[in-house]
């Protein structure tokens, strides 16, 4: 079962999608529900190209998942301006979402993950280091250096016009000073060593917007944690979006299979403890 919502942020609504896992509780009434949030990239919204969200959002309810999906302010059905406000207020933007759904009946506060992607991927990364409840982490083609990857996607001439004219245009999107600025604040790279979760780092190797060799160095920083594991996936062929069939459903398979195995790790650890 699926349902369209509304949540708030300060003046805004943020447009969501929540799926139900099917059969939650089978063989245990009481049992709750690992829950996942998906975060979109740069200029997306919640469906994804070529419908990738909402692809994986059903088969992770299948899996027995509560998936909520949604469009960052300004993007997709949401209410706001994209370009006007940073990298802070998407951050903030996810938090909103999991107080939301964390909050809904049947989750399980202490299965918390964060899937994001491109530019929502050092979203997720960034929130998971100041939001305690994320425990996992899923980065799919994971922006590394927000302000040049992010540069490179929109060339140079829209930045300059941003200073010069106060916003530019990008695909219909208006983009300020403010939003650039705000990109060269965060580091994911040297945060990722902040967060003490699991995580799992996907990248395709045809991916020509953001390069694969960005998931080697994710991967080699979170190793220097203290505590938490990483694991990577290197899908061939796969292109920033995962646009082929085989190489997106291989996406899917993979981050089903680690969230299962988390899963199995968690409910082992309390069998030990008990």
């Amino acid at each position: 079962m699926e349902r369209q919502i509304g949540i708030r942020f300060e003046n805004e609504e943020l447009a969501a999608t929540i799926h139900y896992p099917s059969n939650p509780n089978e063989g245990d009434r009481q049992r709750r529900v690992p829950l996942v949030v998906i975060c979109h990239g740069f200029v997306g919204n919640r469906i994804g190209v070529d419908r990738l969200f909402v692809k994986t959002a059903r088969e992770l309810a299948e899996g027995g998942y509560f998936v909520l999906r949604f469009d960052f302010a300004g993007c997709g059905e949401s209410t706001g301006d994209y370009g006007k406000q940073g990298l802070e207020s998407m951050i903030n933007q996810t938090r909103t979402v999991l107080d939301y759904a964390v909050n809904c009946a049947d989750i399980d506060p202490t299965k918390v993950t964060l899937i994001g992607h491109s530019l929502g991927g050092a979203v997720a990364l960034l929130t998971a280091v100041r939001d305690k409840r994320v425990q996992n982490l899923v980065l799919w083609s994971a922006v590394g250096y927000p302000f040049n990857d992010i540069v490179k996607i929109t060339e140079r001439s829209v930045y300059d016009e941003s200073v010069k004219s106060g916003q530019a245009d990008y695909l219909g999107y208006k983009f300020t000073p403010t939003y650039f600025e705000s990109l060269a604040q965060f580091q994911p790279f040297q945060e990722a060593v902040k967060f003490n979760g699991d995580v799992l780092v996907i990248h395709g190797t045809s991916d020509d917007i953001i390069p694969v060799d960005y998931a080697f160095l994710f991967q080699k920083v979170f190793w220097m944690r203290p505590e938490g594991r990483c694991d990577k996936e290197i899908i061939f062929q796969g292109d920033h979006t995962f646009s082929s069939g085989k190489e997106r459903q291989r996406l899917i398979d993979r981050t089903l299979e680690w969230l299962d195995k988390q899963e199995n790790i968690q409910r082992d650890w309390q069998h030990w403890m008990i």
